[in-house]
């Protein structure tokens, strides 16, 4: 992505929606925190999570809620586009630090690189948004982020953590964005085993958090999905289900659902 992309990312990471809804109600879930997918009808976006605008000049990519074997899942479609969904939330990640969620994908981005500048794609990616000391950062990280706030009229978060699903690079790998050190990417999954499959994953962002950035994270302030293309230019669909933390009772790891 471009300097402009990554600080509009970073920008809307604070956005949440509030959007109609029919079925089981969002009452259920506290304001602050995470609302699952499966609350909501299939149809349409789900509730308190809005459209997440990388580049206006870019193709969006399609969101849409779906049915899958009973239970209401979000499906995602890029064909060369780039946008996401965001909901606002209000977590300390050191009394929840236990990530789950669970995707699959059609295919993988064959061309990805998210090392490289100009082939920064991924099929899935969640998205988390953290607060700090913006005040502690250097200089030039400072800059940026008062240009990114003078640009949208919002703050930034401090520091954003992506977990992606990646074409080669080993699980576990931390890629530094090409343009901020302050958006790092932990790949999740790796590869084309399981394209297809639901996999489900459980990790411990807190501890995945200062792995990526050597010191121990703020509040969480913002959740996120994006299925990305714009720089391939290549097609691709995700399907992702419920996002929640819980109490970190088992090791980070991930498991292919039958």
């Amino acid at each position: 992505m471009k300097l402009l992309s990554t600080l509009i990312l970073l920008s809307l990471l604070t956005a949440c929606a509030q959007l109609p809804k029919s079925g089981h109600s969002a009452a259920d879930t506290p304001e602050g925190q995470i609302l699952p997918f499966s609350v909501n009808a299939s149809g349409g976006l789900p509730e308190r999570w809005e459209p997440m605008i990388i580049n206006r000049t870019k193709k969006l990519t399609e969101y849409k809620l779906v049915d899958d074997d009973g239970k209401t899942v979000l499906h995602a479609r890029a064909v060369a586009a780039a946008s996401g969904l965001m909901q606002k939330v209000d977590i300390d990640p050191l009394l929840g630090s236990q990530l789950n969620w669970r995707w699959r994908i059609s295919g993988l981005v064959q061309t990805a690189n998210n090392s490289e500048r100009g082939l920064e794609d991924s099929p899935a990616r969640i998205i988390l948004g953290f607060d700090g000391d913006k005040d502690s950062l250097p200089f030039a990280d400072q800059i940026m982020f008062e240009t990114a706030r003078l640009m949208t009229g919002r703050d930034v978060p401090y520091a954003t953590l992506m977990y992606i699903w990646g074409r080669k690079a080993p699980v576990d790998t931390i890629i530094t964005n090409t343009r901020s050190n302050r958006v790092k990417m932990i790949v999740a999954e790796t590869g084309a085993s399981g394209v297809g499959d639901w996999h489900s994953f459980s990790r411990n962002i807190a501890a995945d958090y200062e792995k990526a950035f050597g010191e121990k994270p703020g509040r969480l302030i913002a959740v996120g999905v994006l299925t990305d293309t714009d720089n391939t230019g290549e097609t691709v669909e995700a399907w992702y289900g419920d996002i929640g933390l819980s109490t970190p009772d088992k090791q980070a790891g991930n498991t292919t659902l039958e």
